[in-house]
């Protein structure tokens, strides 16, 4: 089995903070997605083998077992060992979720938008699709015929899947289901897996809900269905006007900035905003605003430039 070296496909450095892991992932997302590239099978791997990557470099304990197999691997190939000949039995016994004979409900990713699996890498070393936060529920439902037993599992969405939609798998008395996420999803959001816990003689199956949650992201603000978040230009583009190309959550888009614009003005992009989930067909709204770079160093031409214009 090969070994993947997720740093690597994301382009950061071990030592990269969550916040750089993030970024890489989101720029390379971005340029590697199926909309972005239909009909190419090269940037389709590329898509999954980044989400694969950023599925364990975004989770604290994936990332510790990672690395931890990482650092074995490397000595083992800097003793002269092929990779044929690498151990990895020691390395299959990670499981994110606990054993025992509860319902285990495991999470994927963006990946699974393009139908495909997990890398046997992958699958191999964090048991199919990884950690989940709540991955078990407790199978003793009522005796009472009447009842319908329930159960509520929280699932963790970026802002990017919230967006653009996404999937979970969950697997349930052994049977693997994928649960879509309607594009916007907001925290509380439910996502109902009708009758798929099995019951006793008489006992409707009960149900499985998917309780939404987004997580906070550093480019974006969400408030309802609307989005905010900031974009820098340079002063030249503030006095004097121009086009911005400003990348947003639904791919890039050209602002064209009026003269004399001033630092913290908002431009307001309709319909650019998240979907309205109840609502098919219709989004909120896009408010970009404007945070102006001063220079933090002149050229004496430069200076004697604002000189002149300062005596005018």
């Amino acid at each position: 089995m090969e070994y993947k070296d997720y740093y690597k496909s994301l382009g950061v450095d071990r030592k990269a903070s969550e916040d750089e892991i993030k970024k890489a992932y989101r720029k390379l997302a971005l340029k590697y997605h199926p909309d972005h590239n239909p009909g190419d099978p090269q940037a389709e791997d590329k898509f999954k083998e980044i989400n694969e990557a950023y599925q364990v470099l975004s989770d604290k304990e994936k990332r510790h077992h990672y690395d931890q197999l990482g650092t074995s691997y490397q000595r083992y190939q800097q003793r002269g060992g092929t990779p044929g000949g690498f151990n990895w039995d020691d390395w299959f016994t990670y499981r994110g979720a606990p054993s025992g004979g509860g319902i285990r409900v495991e999470v994927g990713d963006l990946e699974d938008l393009m139908g495909g699996g997990f890398s046997d890498f992958f699958t191999q070393i964090f048991g199919g699709m990884g950690e989940v936060r709540t991955s078990s529920f407790e199978r003793n439902p009522p005796k009472v015929k009447s009842d319908i037993p329930s159960y509520q599992y929280e699932a963790e969405i970026s802002l990017y899947e919230a967006y653009h939609g996404t999937t979970r798998r969950i697997e349930v008395d052994g049977r693997r289901l994928e649960v879509k996420i309607p594009p916007g999803a907001r925290n509380g959001t439910k996502v109902r897996v009708a009758g798929v816990l099995r019951a006793e003689p008489g006992v409707q199956p009960g149900d499985i809900y998917l309780v939404i949650k987004v997580s906070d992201d550093s480019s974006y603000q969400r408030k309802g269905d609307d989005i905010y978040m900031d974009s820098r230009i340079d002063l030249y583009t503030a006095v004097l006007g121009g086009e911005v190309t400003i990348n947003t959550i639904s791919g890039n888009v050209v602002l064209t900035i009026p003269p004399g614009t001033q630092p913290g003005q908002s431009f307001r992009l309709k319909e650019r905003g998240m979907p309205r989930i109840r609502k098919k067909g219709e989004k909120g709204d896009l408010y970009i605003r404007i945070v102006v770079e001063i220079p933090h160093k002149l050229t004496p031409e430069q200076k004697e430039l604002f000189q002149k214009l300062a005596k005018l």
